[in-house]
């Protein structure tokens, strides 16, 4: 292994490391030597003090995303599932491809790619499911010895999740994911056919609970109707993009938090709705942190739902379903405001997006995918998979979970609606989801 460094935070103990990976895994096999063009696999593995010299099973930790880098822990307390599995487990944290120090991909990768869009419609899908896992199981034979790991996967995570039990189920000895497990098979356009639903009700419980924001938000929005409004980057403030706010609406507590950007949108008097003041720039910067987002995150967004060879083209699935549905319009009262949903305006107003627009008006038409799922394979899957599966999860439709679900063998799952789609960072979860695996059996060969 390349040991980068190693220290402790309070509470924990931390190794970075790093090796190299094909950026194209075509005509290679994890474990093996490969030539072509490499990128740096950055991971850390985190144990608690008092076992950094116990050989302890190993849990790889899937995060969400798409285009999520790992967890940056402050403690073991920073995010909940942590303290419980290094209780048990070596924790290892990799960073996705193109993600955290892992060969980061931005604006200034993308935007020195030529070729009308192909060049970089190519090089994006060298960062979906099929890529993560295979460098997770090149890491794993490498740089661990073969041993079987365990599984987490949060959200994509759980995607990845049963990527992983497709491709390589002998890699692993037991999964666990969290508001995660995708329909099998994929389809964006059915994804969001049953999430727009959600996003319009989801902010129907914004307003009831904060009835002053409907004034609030429709006074902001015809604002941005009458006259140019610019963020502190300089990307217009448009309806649609202030719409996007909704897309923390699945976690807890986003109800509070865009409350009070709201609370403070209003210069003149006393702050109330006004269509006549001028909005505050403590409201145009949070507007700006709350609806950016980390550069794979969006223009990776539809296609972790695109499994093979596609009979049709993706092209926008989300904007299209979004048509069908009139009340998302931006002179619409009360305004609509929709949950983690791609569109194109984004990559025209957006100017860290910009770069991205012509490699996603290729993979926009683009019907030749990597293989993601197996459903045969999962139907005899013999790796124990623990679910949690949150009822009224607004990202990761709970119908569709289960109904893969019960097609994916020796699987189990746990639907409770206590829990937003965050659930995993408190102390609940994920303890409950391991106790749950362990008095079934299903850890036997770890303990």
């Amino acid at each position: 292994m390349t040991l980068l460094s190693e220290y402790y935070v309070p509470g924990l103990h931390i190794e970075d490391r790093s090796i190299k990976v094909p950026l194209d895994w075509t005509g290679h096999e994890p474990g093996h030597g490969f030539d072509g063009e490499s990128i740096s696999l950055f991971y850390r593995v985190v144990t608690a003090p008092e076992h950094v010299h116990d050989d302890l099973p190993l849990l790889v930790f899937l995060q969400g995303g798409p285009g999520g880098s790992g967890p940056r822990p402050l403690g073991p307390s920073s995010d909940g599932w942590i303290e419980e599995a290094i209780k048990h487990f070596r924790v290892v944290l990799p960073d996705q491809r193109g993600t955290g120090r892992s060969s980061r991909v931005d604006t200034h990768v993308i935007e020195g790619m030529d070729g009308g869009g192909k060049a970089g419609a190519a090089f994006l899908k060298r960062f979906l499911a099929d890529s993560i896992v295979r460098d997770f199981e090149h890491l794993r034979r490498t740089e661990f010895g073969g041993a079987r790991w365990a599984t987490l996967g949060q959200s994509y995570g759980g995607f990845l999740t049963l990527t992983y039990l497709s491709l390589f189920p002998q890699g692993v000895i037991a999964s666990f994911t969290t508001g995660g497990i995708p329909h099998v098979p994929a389809d964006a356009t059915d994804v969001y056919r049953h999430t727009f639903p959600r996003m319009a009700a989801k902010t129907k419980q914004f307003y009831e609970r904060y009835p002053i924001d409907v004034e609030r938000a429709a006074a902001v929005a015809d604002i941005l109707q009458s006259r140019k409004v610019a963020l502190p980057n300089g990307d217009p403030l448009t309806v649609e993009r202030f719409q996007c706010l909704g897309s923390d609406f699945g976690m807890k507590p986003s109800f509070e938090r865009v409350h009070w950007i709201l609370d403070q949108a209003f210069l003149d008097g006393d702050g109330s709705a006004s269509t006549s003041a001028e909005l505050s720039d403590e409201f145009l910067s949070s507007v700006m942190d709350a609806t950016s987002s980390r550069p794979l995150y969006w223009p990776l967004q539809e296609f972790i739902y695109a499994n093979g060879e596609l009979e049709t083209p993706i092209c926008w699935a989300a904007q299209r379903v979004r048509g069908e549905h009139p009340e998302f319009a931006g002179d619409i009262r009360p305004l609509n405001f929709t949950g983690e949903a791609m569109f194109p305006w984004m990559f025209e107003q957006e100017r860290a997006l910009r770069p991205f627009k012509p490699a996603m008006d290729v993979l926009m038409e683009d019907t030749h995918f990597g293989t993601i799922y197996d459903a045969d394979q999962l139907a005899r899957n013999e790796v124990p998979l623990q679910a949690a599966v949150y009822f009224d999860d607004m990202y990761v439709d709970s119908g569709l979970q289960l109904d893969t679900l019960s097609r994916v063998g020796r699987s189990h799952y746990w639907t409770t609606n206590e829990f937003e789609h965050d659930g995993v960072h408190g102390s609940v979860v994920f303890k409950r989801l391991f106790n749950e695996a362990l008095n079934r059996g299903d850890l036997e060969e770890l303990f």
